[in-house]
């Protein structure tokens, strides 16, 4: 991973036990290996934690009237993550530990009309690590904003999981197109905090 200058965060995007089910009951297409991508993203988020690196957590959550969903539910989405669902809780091994931010969001992009600006810059971050699902939506959203805010932004390519692997990987490309440095591994990521304990 080329690290990214000044103070950086990782954000966790929507890792929710519906990531466990299939369509019908999670109401979102999602591509296998979810239970790989926890096991990877939960040894990124203890290093974090051991070296001092920030981390936020976001998680989407709608109200059981649905009145929030917006245009969402106009493409192949069914509704999901409602307000007070096993499947909408953020899955155990990366639960938010006291003291980490925790937005909850309405939409796909993280920042929308969301407080997460006001706490990666109340954090003192210039740059964000993102990881979670689905590549193609809630990441690739955020990632876009993140950069239309100055962010500088690294994705962990093997940390997300798209709505399929095709757009898994366009979202991917999509995202190296903006910062030509975007892509990493959990492997790279891991390196990096041992080299910048705390990324201050």
């Amino acid at each position: 991973m080329i690290a990214p200058p000044g103070r950086w965060a990782l954000v966790i995007v929507d890792m929710q036990q519906a990531g466990y089910a299939d369509r019908d009951e999670a109401g979102l297409q999602q591509m296998p290996g979810f239970g790989e991508r926890v096991g990877r993203l939960a040894g990124v988020l203890e290093r974090c934690r051991q070296t001092g690196a920030p981390v936020v957590h976001l998680q989407e959550v709608h109200r059981r009237s649905m009145l929030d969903f917006g245009r969402e539910l106009d493409g192949s989405e069914g509704p999901h993550f409602l307000e007070g669902d096993t499947l909408t809780e953020i899955v155990r091994p990366l639960a938010p530990a006291p003291g980490e931010p925790h937005v909850v969001k309405r939409r796909y992009s993280g920042f929308f009309g969301t407080d997460l600006d006001i706490v990666l810059r109340g954090l003192g971050v210039s740059a964000i690590v993102l990881a979670g699902e689905l590549t193609d939506v809630c990441v690739h959203y955020t990632f876009v904003d993140a950069h239309q805010l100055d962010y500088h932004v690294r994705v962990i390519e093997d940390c997300c999981g798209g709505s399929t692997r095709a757009r898994h990987d366009a979202a991917l490309d999509a995202m190296a197109y903006l910062q030509s440095a975007a892509r990493c591994t959990a492997e790279e990521v891991l390196a990096a905090l041992d080299r910048h304990s705390g990324n201050a």
